[in-house]
């Protein structure tokens, strides 16, 4: 009886041996288990907090993108704006000296005022105005003083400087611009193309003294000059009368629209644009 109670009880001993083996395993993989579980769970949080982040970066960069593009369509319209006042300042100084009978040219892009041979005619290697040209110069002077007074962004009247107060396409240079013909040696005619343009720079400040009181943003005078030898034909024949037309003057009107500046400032952003679009990538791990 003993043994079979004895036997009975080392099974018994045995099978609890066995149960506490398979609770340890199954507590061991339950273990492991939780473990991978955390791991995957922490995984997954730091994917997620990536791909958040890259979805801020994201949103922030498509918002600075409108804000680039509306930048740019804002200039473009003020650049628009610009050249459109330019073409009515030329149009209209165009037409009032066409009924002096002085005949000029618009150009193509509307940015110069030509004054062709039949206005103001140079002789060969001359500088000088004369006769029918200057008094046509005097003409012009006095057109562009009645004119221009209406474009630019201050003008000096009894010592007291008065600008316009808002950001109104104005004029910020006037080239008076001299030309030759291709004859006689570079350097002279170099010398002779600024020369006709100071002669007809002071023939016009001569006759309309207010062209000496406008000036621009930068409060500097609007009148400048400038030569260019034989390097801008107007015609490119090879004639006599080629030779004549390019012996000219051209006013040449450039609007003060700070565009240097803004396109810069636009140049800027599209660089900072470039490093967080770069940023992104990497975020995202688009990059190899």
């Amino acid at each position: 009886m003993m043994a079979v109670e004895e036997e009975h009880h080392a099974a018994a001993e045995e099978g609890e041996n066995y149960f506490v083996s398979m609770t340890d395993m199954m507590v061991g993989v339950l273990f492991i288990f939780i473990i991978m579980l955390m791991v995957f769970a922490l995984d997954f949080r730091t994917k997620t907090d990536d791909q958040t982040s890259a979805l801020d970066k994201a949103r922030d960069a498509a918002q600075k993108i409108e804000i680039l593009s509306q930048e740019v369509e804002s200039h473009i319209k003020k650049m628009d704006e610009a050249s459109e006042v330019r073409r009515r300042l030329l149009t209209e100084i165009r037409d009032q000296l066409a009924a002096k009978n002085i005949e000029v040219v618009i150009s193509p892009k509307s940015d110069v005022l030509r004054i062709t041979e039949n206005a103001v005619l140079f002789g060969t290697s001359s500088w000088t105005l004369e006769g029918q040209a200057q008094r046509n110069v005097e003409a012009i002077a006095q057109v562009l003083g009645a004119v221009l007074r209406n474009y630019v962004a201050c003008r000096v009247a009894d010592g007291t400087r008065n600008c316009v107060q808002d950001d109104r396409p104005v004029i910020e240079t006037v080239f008076i611009e001299g030309h030759t013909d291709k004859s006689g040696p570079d350097l002279e005619n170099w010398r002779l193309s600024t020369a006709r343009a100071a002669e007809t720079f002071q023939q016009l400040v001569n006759s309309a003294k207010e062209l000496r009181t406008y000036f621009n943003r930068e409060g500097q005078e609007i009148l400048s000059v400038s030569g260019y030898s034989s390097t801008r034909p107007a015609n490119f024949d090879d004639t006599p009368d080629a030779w004549a037309a390019n012996r000219r003057i051209d006013l040449r009107f450039v609007m003060e629209n700070d565009s240097r500046e803004r396109l810069e400032q636009l140049l800027g952003q599209t660089e900072d644009m470039r490093g967080e679009i770069e940023a992104l990538i990497d975020a995202l791990g688009g990059r190899p």
